[in-house]
């Protein structure tokens, strides 16, 4: 069993800045590829970025250079800094986990940019 726990979303301001945590525990002997999706009212889920164990990163294009992905091994987590926020960049996020039990996914942050 893996228990995913988002955290760090709400409401920001147009230009603002938020920092997502999730973090991976269970029974969990390895973990491979944790990354960020989002899902706005009305589309699809898409990925914002994804992080593999050896730290190489993988971002949505139109994403680059504003969302930031890092993982702390020792801790299980995954972070998603996001800078320089648009009105369309609400959505509810997820954090997903490859584990060895296989693709976890946690249960959605609501990210909220307004002014």
């Amino acid at each position: 069993q893996v228990q995913l726990v988002e955290s760090g979303g709400g409401l920001v301001q147009p230009g603002g800045s938020l920092r997502l945590s999730c973090v991976a525990s269970g029974n969990i002997f390895r973990i491979y590829d944790m990354g960020w999706y989002r899902q706005a009212p009305g589309n699809q889920r898409e990925l914002v970025a994804l992080i593999t164990s050896n730290g190489n990163t993988n971002y949505a294009d139109s994403l680059k250079g504003r969302f930031t992905i890092s993982r702390d091994n020792a801790k299980t987590t995954v972070y998603l800094q996001m800078n320089s926020l648009k009105p369309e960049d609400t959505a509810v996020y997820y954090c997903n986990v490859r584990t060895n039990w296989g693709n976890k996914w946690g249960q959605g942050t609501q990210v909220t940019v307004s002014s």
